[in-house]
């Protein structure tokens, strides 16, 4: 089948690319680095023609409230009404965990607006929602960092490698839609400190990692439900301290 991965040339899209290429499929990688644009729609209906299924993981280039909503409402509208055109039979979006419960945050309420319109579309879906990727803890950690130290909320963390969520997305992407929402997380659930030290340990950064009630997540406050998943989810097969020693080599 022919499969377009919006955003296909970034750390999820390239990794899923290659997945749906060895099982044999047609895929084409669309980004403005390939003369596709969601938000503008340049290119779009071209890319579209004769697609079966289309898969979203484009993130949007600011984190900023106002032009995070914008990117995921603008990317939402213009590839409902090319898939309606081109007669998309699988629309597969990725999502975040916790996505509802974060709502304080400017990204996290793009997330949930970019969900309702993948539902309201009319476009038969399916979304997973990842925990938070192994690959970001790095920017956890610089996002508490107060000199010498990192401050951060105790609140549990599930991260997984961007390799096993690409691989859960290339399994989704070539089944029927189920119209609803699956989660996917890796295998360790523990503190998010645990996971940065562990970061910093191996990067040997000499950051006091403190664990601080007050502390947010990049300005919001998160419980131990915040940012992990539900029952029955997905479970990655990378562990994070197998991960570092395989990808994230000492710098």
């Amino acid at each position: 089948m022919k499969i377009v991965v919006i955003g296909g040339t970034g750390l999820i899209g390239t990794q899923l690319c290659n997945n749906l290429r060895q099982q044999g499929h047609e895929v084409l990688p669309a980004s403005p680095n390939t003369g596709v644009n969601a938000v503008t729609g340049e290119g779009l209906q071209a890319a579209l023609q004769g697609a079966d299924v289309v898969v979203d993981v484009a993130n949007s280039p600011s984190f900023e409230d106002a032009a995070v909503l914008a990117f995921f409402e603008a990317s939402g509208r213009n590839l409902a009404a090319a898939e309606k055109a081109a007669g998309v039979k699988h629309h597969l979006a990725l999502s975040v965990v916790g996505t509802e419960r974060m709502l304080s945050s400017g990204y996290f309420r793009a997330k949930m607006a970019q969900e309702k319109l993948i539902k309201g579309s009319g476009v038969p879906y399916s979304i997973l929602r990842a925990t938070q990727f192994f690959e970001f803890v790095g920017a956890i950690a610089h996002s508490g960092t107060e000199g010498n130290s990192v401050r951060l909320p105790p609140a549990a963390l599930q991260p997984i490698a961007s390799a096993d969520v690409a691989e859960a997305l290339a399994n989704i992407a070539v089944q029927p839609p189920s119209n609803r929402t699956t989660e996917v997380a890796g295998p360790d659930c523990k503190p998010m400190g645990w996971f940065v030290k562990a970061y910093l340990d191996h990067n040997n950064d000499r950051r006091e990692v403190i664990a601080d009630a007050g502390a947010t997540y990049f300005g919001a406050p998160v419980d131990d439900q915040s940012l992990t998943p539900g029952a029955n989810p997905i479970v990655g097969a990378t562990h994070f301290e197998e991960w570092l020693k395989q990808a994230a080599a000492p710098r």
